[in-house]
């Protein structure tokens, strides 16, 4: 933590941690490249300085720069044995929850790992958060943001000029699409596909955004190298509803955040417990609040629990006045449950939740497809039983103690929870078991070399 200019300060005193001023990063100005769209400008740098918390998990900060430098070439760093290797960093950099989790563990876990390689960032936008800072002052991470104001037109065609100017050998498109013109470019190219939900489950997308979603996806599947799905049941899903053949699909699991792995701060989950008046036993849910989620027949399921079972229900989740939130709503209420469920709309960050997932009973996750699914990992890492959905991903994110559950039926959710609320011993079993399963099978040093060995595969042609 030195070379992070930064002071975490005792949970039992506050939650917060103070990062002290870091050196103002080197500036570098944009070149003109019309035809990509790349307008000149000499960019005026702005020191990356935070009084925001900040994530004690940052790497050293030695000599903080931010690349805008399309000049910026990657020569020196093409030794033998090296590759450059670029990323749509538009999600690490815009997003934080899903894909963009995802973006920041892959690059952060590669960087680690893998410190010999160049990796390149490419974005439209930038947002200067606790979670992005890190990427943005790493010594030995560039980023480039265009100024383009055909922004969509920049990620899908023009970028290609761009990363051949900078030499970029492999390009990974993290969130589901690759550039239409990566293909003859001489660029090697990876894709990861996350899911196929706006296919699967199309009621739950607008028209619209199901067919622009489905060219996407089909393009980059078709056109990219080596496809990376995040599931055995996206590969499926990839195959049955795009015709790519098996062998070019690799599963790569989706890690999660570092903290995970580690074992809760007892004075936080404390400070949690009694910020949010949480009883001892409780049922978690976390996610968003829409159909696919399935919240309501958790809330049904109750009708089905005696009362000693009827513990409290935790909802963590965003704020929002959805059609889905107010049939939620008007479920609890007929069902008498307004005192038994507990919303927590404004949880702070992963440690909150890891502190959640560690005063829980079990957390209830009964969604009807997942990609991946990684509140289940997240709570089997926490220590915390599981009863999730018997379709899609999930049995591969629960692994073999979770107990399953048919989504659409609340007496099989009921049944589920009653078990598990009723014997210890499962329950203890349970934890232990779902704990060695995610340790082992989401480990970032498994998942990170697996993801190493791809690239290297793909390079070698």
């Amino acid at each position: 933590m030195q070379g992070l200019g930064c002071q975490m300060f005792n949970a039992r005193n506050s939650l917060r941690i103070k990062v002290f001023p870091a050196p103002a990063p080197e500036v570098y100005p944009t070149k003109v490249w019309r035809r990509s769209l790349i307008h000149e400008r000499n960019p005026v740098g702005k020191s990356f300085r935070s009084t925001h918390q900040a994530n004690p998990l940052m790497w050293p900060v030695l000599r903080p720069r931010l690349s805008f430098a399309a000049h910026q070439m990657s020569t020196d760093f093409n030794a033998a044995g090296k590759m450059t290797i670029g990323f749509d960093a538009k999600r690490l950099y815009g997003n934080f929850t899903g894909l963009g989790n995802y973006s920041r563990a892959i690059v952060q876990n590669l960087q680690r790992q893998y410190p010999e390689h160049q990796y390149h960032l490419y974005t439209t936008k930038i947002n200067r958060t606790p979670e992005t800072l890190p990427f943005l002052q790493h010594p030995d991470l560039r980023t480039f943001r265009t100024d383009a104001r055909l922004k969509a037109y920049w990620r899908s065609y023009a970028i290609v000029n761009q990363l051949r100017k900078d030499g970029i050998e492999l390009y990974h498109g993290l969130s589901n699409e690759i550039p239409f013109s990566l293909a003859g470019s001489g660029i090697r190219s990876v894709v990861t596909i996350h899911d196929l939900i706006f296919k699967t489950l199309p009621h739950t997308y607008p028209l619209v955004d199901r067919m622009i979603y489905d060219w996407k996806f089909k393009n980059s599947c078709q056109k990219a190298d080596r496809v990376i799905a995040i599931s055995e049941s996206t590969k499926r899903d990839i195959v049955d509803l795009y015709g790519i053949v098996p062998e070019k699909i690799e599963v790569i699991y989706q890690q999660c955040n570092p903290l995970f792995y580690q074992p809760a701060d007892e004075a936080l989950t404390t400070q949690i417990a009694q910020r949010y008046q949480l009883p001892t036993d409780f049922l978690l849910y976390v996610g968003s609040i829409e159909k696919r989620k399935n919240l309501a027949n958790i809330v049904r399921a109750y009708r089905h629990l005696p009362p000693d079972q009827q513990v409290p229900l935790v909802v963590v989740g965003r704020r929002n006045d959805s059609p889905y939130r107010r049939e939620v709503n008007e479920l609890i209420a007929a069902s008498d449950l307004e005192d038994k469920v507990i919303w927590i709309t404004d949880l702070e960050d992963n440690y909150a939740l890891q502190s959640l997932y560690h005063l829980a009973s079990l957390l209830v996750y009964p969604s009807q497809y997942e990609g991946f699914g990684l509140p289940v990992a997240e709570a089997l890492l926490s220590g915390t039983p599981v009863v999730t959905a018997n379709v899609s991903s999930l049995p591969e994110a629960g692994g073999p103690q979770s107990q399953y559950v048919d989504p659409e039926s609340p007496e099989d959710i009921a049944a589920a929870i009653g078990r598990v609320l009723n014997d210890t011993e499962l329950r203890a079993s349970m934890v232990e078991a779902g704990r060695q399963y995610a340790r082992h099978t989401f480990s970032p040093d498994r998942v990170t070399t697996q993801l190493m060995d791809c690239y290297q595969r793909v390079l070698a042609g």
